[in-house]
């Protein structure tokens, strides 16, 4: 199971010392990646230099509703601190208003500010979206180039479902990422959403799930 874990810390309240800790847990489990909030990502990445964990934190965390420039912005930034992978919330707002275009060119923007390097994972918000409009969010993530299609960032009141990622899945196909996070808390959890078609799990119950298993 570690290698397919994204061990999770993104409450407001997180310090370093936090961070230090769930890198400890990171290497010592050999989970994939770590993924903190964006200030504190120098730390993770200091911590895990050398190391085969990845260096990851968000990006217009949690509503998506910033700017276009404000969200390429984070993603330099993130790059230059030195995160391997970028979880953005796409323009959950304009997908709503039917503005694809404008969801299409915001994700293919931090695409770009990423670089090749940086594997971008689209954060769609799944409980805020009609079964339509999360099979279009997929369908304008790949056409963007992102590397990943993620299910929810766990804050707006609903995370992965089985369901959910069945669909994403069978919208993306084999050859982009699906990575289930929210609500993440045990072993059964997990392997039902990777039965589905998951290929990453966002979790801050990592250790809990790897012991289980």
């Amino acid at each position: 199971m570690a290698p397919y874990l994204d061990h999770t810390l993104l409450k407001p309240d997180a310090t370093p010392a936090d961070v230090e800790r769930l890198c400890e847990e990171a290497l010592a489990y050999g989970f994939c990646a770590v993924c903190v909030n964006p200030a504190l990502l120098p730390v993770a990445a200091a911590l895990l230099r050398g190391s085969k964990v990845k260096p990851v934190t968000v990006i217009g965390f949690p509503l998506g509703a910033n700017a276009t420039s404000t969200k390429t912005f984070e993603a330099a930034e993130a790059v230059a601190a030195g995160a391997l992978e970028v979880d953005m919330v796409i323009a959950v707002w304009a997908l709503k208003a039917g503005l694809l275009d404008r969801v299409r060119a915001d994700i293919a923007a931090v695409v770009a500010a990423a670089g090749p390097r940086c594997v971008v994972k689209t954060i769609l918000e799944t409980c805020l979206l009609s079964q339509d409009e999360k099979a279009t969010a997929c369908r304008l993530a790949v056409e963007a180039g992102a590397g990943f299609v993620k299910t929810s960032t766990g804050l707006a009141g609903g995370g992965a479902t089985v369901a959910d990622v069945r669909l994403l899945r069978a919208a993306v196909g084999p050859s982009l990422g699906v990575k289930a996070s929210g609500g993440i808390r045990t072993l059964t959890d997990a392997l039902a959403l990777m039965d589905a078609g998951a290929n990453r799990l966002g979790a801050s119950s990592s250790v809990r799930i790897v012991t289980e298993s």
